[in-house]
């Protein structure tokens, strides 16, 4: 099976915090947070497999700082490393106002995801990741 770079399925979403997404706090509820970071993360997953994918774990996340109404958030999914049909990806979150201004990282987690055959729903060989970048590399070890 061919290795693909990172970048071929790196993706990226964009959100903006509604009143319908914030706690009485007005800020961001961590569980809408965590949302969107499986669904970014599940499309960057998917795409590197080529097939559908489940969540098998969720690790180490990270609330560095709360996320007020008005804010815009970009959710960042790279794939880190591919094992036999499983592959990781790292997920991180940063936040704006809505000029744009002031960007800083607010949260971050590495999501497992297990590569699915849709004929029979068993799991599936996954391509191996192939790290190009200090960062990527970084990751990957």
């Amino acid at each position: 099976m061919k290795s693909k770079k990172v970048s071929e399925s790196e993706t990226v979403m964009t959100e903006l915090v509604m009143p319908n997404d914030t706690n009485p706090l007005n800020n961001l509820m961590g569980g809408n947070l965590m949302r969107w970071m499986d669904i970014a993360a599940g499309v960057c997953a998917g795409r590197h497999c080529e097939s559908y994918v489940v969540t098998a774990s969720v690790d180490h996340v990270s609330f560095q700082r709360a996320i007020p109404l008005g804010d815009v958030i970009t959710v960042r999914a790279s794939v880190t490393r591919a094992f036999t049909t499983s592959v990781e990806v790292y997920v991180e979150v940063l936040t704006s106002d809505m000029k744009g201004g002031n960007s800083r990282r607010s949260n971050d987690a590495y999501f497992t995801f297990v590569a699915i055959e849709e004929a029979n729903l068993k799991p599936q060989p996954v391509p191996p990741v192939l790290p190009l970048s200090s960062e990527e590399q970084k990751r990957y070890e």
